[in-house]
């Protein structure tokens, strides 16, 4: 069995550029955590990873040639393995399906997908979401809610409490999630052909009558989308630096 990752890292950021005062600024995935792009921290992580094999990173298509020479000057580590390059569409949904279309993968090999600004994803959860994809067809990390969760119905003045929904019955999606190469590419193909467009991967995986199982994430495996994640991050990385842990 082998295993591909596949890391969307096209879009804007507008949420991050949108807070900030600098809004020329680079894209969320490119904004630097310890003077090197969030999103080689991130490739880092399954880059140091033995079980996977190939790497593919959607970019845009102007972004990808100097991203390239990046890592190439700058994270020799990140080439040691086999790492792809497509552009990206115009949403997570087409960039990952663009590298689906790209990967050349048996039915029961293992296709991760990964956020670019998850840079705290540890080698333990990787392996966690490898075997339960191996196992079950398709697992996604996820961390329990802490907080009450409730439903609400918005208005045009806010938003009005329908219901308290149980925490038991409530887990926070993460990436990565995991699913043999049959199981998304059915799930893609047939979100594809109805037009639809879904949160995640596992959003199209459930549509198609699969059950997805899942693995335990981590409070540390931050999605970094606003200034306030980027403080955080920052704060978990000078952690990890002075454990010479990253």
């Amino acid at each position: 069995m082998k295993v591909f990752v596949i890391v969307p890292a096209a879009g804007l950021g507008t949420r991050m550029a949108a807070s900030s005062a600098k809004k020329s600024g680079p894209s969320k995935q490119f904004t630097e955590l310890g003077g090197v792009p969030i999103l080689v921290h991130t490739l880092r992580r399954f880059a140091a990873c033995k079980a996977v094999d190939e790497i593919y990173v959607a970019l845009r298509k102007n972004e990808m040639d100097g991203f390239r020479a990046r890592l190439e000057h700058e994270a020799q580590d990140v080439l040691q393995k086999t790492v792809h390059f497509v552009e990206g569409g115009e949403h997570r949904q087409q960039s990952v399906a663009n590298a689906l279309s790209a990967v050349s993968a048996k039915p029961d090999d293992v296709v991760l997908v990964h956020d670019a600004v998850r840079p705290f994803v540890t080698e333990d959860i990787i392996q966690e979401v490898i075997s339960a994809a191996g196992k079950y067809g398709a697992a996604i990390a996820g961390v329990p809610a802490i907080d009450t969760v409730k439903q609400v119905d918005r208005t045009a003045e806010g938003a009005v409490i329908t219901s308290t929904v149980p925490r038991e019955h409530v887990v926070l999606a993460q990436t990565p999630q995991g699913f043999r190469y049959a199981v998304l590419k059915k799930a893609f193909d047939e979100a594809t052909a109805d037009g639809f467009i879904g949160t995640d991967e596992s959003s199209l995986v459930e549509r198609s009558g699969k059950e997805v199982a899942v693995v335990m994430g981590s409070s540390r495996n931050i999605k970094i989308t606003n200034p306030s994640d980027m403080e955080l991050a920052e704060f978990y990385f000078k952690k990890m630096a002075e454990k010479g842990a990253h």
